[in-house]
């Protein structure tokens, strides 16, 4: 295959952006707690109890590779790290502050060093659960994408230095690790007290989940697949069966009995890995696809914010009718009838979307636009826009 140009814009990956998110959102809503029928609730987590370790895993390769397909000569280290902070800290002071003004007005008492350690997005390194829980609770993924953001310039060094015709190994060998981290996990670290219902315990997810070194690994594999596709090496794989590939993985585990360790990223990792790349090279050969409409790249512009604003209108949005543990234990909202709850979540999920884009419009947009670049400085015709590639987050 001819190495391809690099567009500014991949639709498809941006479109593919808001179906990761909606994943998210679809296992935050299995775990509200919503569902009096104990049968419909144990049915809808079963089949989307996964999801959101696959959105999330998605983000973190998707990352990767669009930094590296963006990336440019000419930019500098400050340079970067001055988008991409743009990109994630303004959305996340907001839904931070936000998140502490609602757990305000239901009295919730709010622990201060795990406050502060989460403002500043550190808190995916400490192997405690209150940590992840303070405040709004996916931001830990951003702390996670802090680690990748500053160690990109080095990383894009190393990347770039590996010969073309041993991409495929580096890339075999990265998804090989990410495959391995539940193994280490289940063998090295202990695997008790079980963590809520789960076989297995916090220090464990949080070694696999969690751990921004060990996430590090499926940013790293996003690279190097980048590199594949502009370089040449892209085994033409459509964008339909790696899609059914990813599929597929995304439901065996739920048939097949396992340790749960898996499902976090080893059992998708791969299709992921050729999923992306697929989608990338169906826009560089200017090919439609079902996520390259206008409404699926509109809805995959707001999906960072859509990502940050989710969880707070589902644990919010059901609190305000009542008070009522969930299936972890913790306070959450009454249960209802299955339609009943069905509907709840898909309000919570329209209202999450025009929250979403109030975020995007008022916040992420006018930031990027007016601080992305140093003053008195236009952006090359061949610059990306801030909005012209598919950002990561999540």
């Amino acid at each position: 295959m001819t190495p391809p140009a690099p567009p500014s814009r991949l639709p498809s990956l941006t479109g593919m952006r808001f179906l990761a998110a909606a994943m998210v959102f679809a296992v935050h809503g299995a775990a509200a707690g919503a569902f009096r029928d104990i049968g419909a609730a144990a049915d809808y987590f079963r089949f989307f109890g996964n999801a959101g370790a696959l959105g999330v895993s998605f983000f973190f390769v998707l990352s990767g590779f669009v930094l590296t397909w963006s990336a440019r000569p000419t930019d500098t280290t400050t340079g970067f790290w001055r988008r991409r902070l743009l990109k994630i800290f303004p959305n996340h002071l907001v839904t931070f502050v936000v998140a502490l003004v609602l757990l305000a007005l239901i009295g919730t008492t709010v622990a201060t060093k795990q406050t502060v350690v989460t403002l500043f997005l550190l808190h995916a390194w400490m192997p405690d659960s209150s940590y992840v829980e303070a405040a709004n609770n996916v931001s830990w993924s951003l702390s996670v994408e802090l680690l990748f953001y500053l160690s990109f310039p080095l990383l894009i060094k190393a990347v770039n230095k590996i010969r073309a015709g041993r991409l495929w190994y580096a890339a075999g060998i990265s998804a090989l690790l990410v495959v391995l981290m539940p193994v280490i996990a289940q063998h090295l670290l202990p695997g008790t007290p079980h963590y809520s219902f789960l076989p297995v315990s916090w220090t464990q997810i949080w070694f696999v989940y969690v751990f921004p070194a060990v996430r590090l690994l499926e940013f790293l594999l996003g690279m190097i697949m980048a590199r594949i596709l502009l370089t040449g090496r892209w085994i033409n794989l459509p964008i339909v069966p790696a899609a059914v590939l990813t599929v597929v993985a995304y439901l065996v585990p739920i048939y097949v009995d396992h340790n749960p360790l898996f499902n976090y990223a080893a059992f998708t990792i791969v299709p992921l890995a050729l999923l992306i790349p697929a989608a990338a090279a169906a826009d560089v050969q200017g090919r439609r696809t079902l996520v390259s409409t206008r409404p699926m790249v509109w809805l995959g512009e707001i999906s960072f914010a859509f990502y940050l604003v989710h969880y707070l209108v589902l644990k919010f949005g059901h609190r305000a009718f009542g008070s009522q543990p969930n299936i972890f234990g913790q306070p959450s909202g009454p249960a209802w009838s299955t339609p009943v709850a069905l509907a709840f979540l898909l309000g919570c999920f329209a209202v999450s979307v025009v929250a979403a884009w109030a975020l995007y419009a008022g916040v992420e947009r006018p930031a990027m636009r007016r601080w992305s670049r140093p003053k008195n400085r236009r952006p090359r015709q061949d610059e990306p826009q801030p909005h012209g590639v598919p950002a990561d987050a999540r």
